[in-house]
């Protein structure tokens, strides 16, 4: 076996049967859940508990990485949203309509990581909007990423019952 088929037995294209993938699913989700518009929940436990210089510090944070969302989204969102549909839908056409499996993991892995740029766009045009008090930011923090759980809990699970799909129907066929 010589070094070339090697690389390419590591990086599979066959996306559902390789281990990599899903471990790449596993880390997006992830960190998805633990940073909450730029800050790490953690953070916003220890600022809900102990309050002074850690939710000081927690506003600091989020004011900064709220601004920035809010400035890229403004100042480039239309680009954004039309670059990402245009792969969004590269994707779909070449997964589903030409039956290529990496854009079929692909589309499966950006699509929802795209609803989730949308909801912190969302929310932290609603942090910017209202000028609350640390519980109201708690909560919409907590509710923030409950959603976000809720989303890759729901492509998880479509992403794991498509690739047993995928996956026993080449075993079937015959590949």
């Amino acid at each position: 076996m010589d070094w070339y088929s090697t690389v390419f037995e590591l990086i599979d294209m066959r996306s559902f049967s390789n281990l990599w993938f899903w471990i790449v699913l596993a880390v997006v989700w992830s960190s998805a859940s633990h940073w909450v518009l730029g800050v790490p929940f953690d953070m916003v436990g220890r600022a809900r508990r102990r309050g002074g210089k850690a939710a000081e510090d927690l506003t600091d944070l989020l004011r900064i990485n709220t601004a920035r969302l809010l400035y890229i989204a403004e100042e480039a969102g239309l680009w954004i949203i039309g670059g990402g549909t245009f792969f969004l839908t590269g994707f779909a056409v070449l997964g589903w309509v030409y039956g290529v499996e990496i854009a079929q993991a692909l589309f499966l892995l950006t699509f929802p990581m795209s609803l989730v740029s949308l909801l912190s766009v969302r929310t932290a045009r609603a942090l910017r909007e209202k000028d609350e008090d640390l519980d109201a930011v708690y909560k919409r923090l907590g509710r923030h990423r409950l959603i976000v759980q809720a989303i890759g809990m729901a492509s998880i699970f479509v992403t794991a019952m498509w690739g047993m799909y995928v996956n026993l129907s080449i075993g079937v066929l015959g590949g």
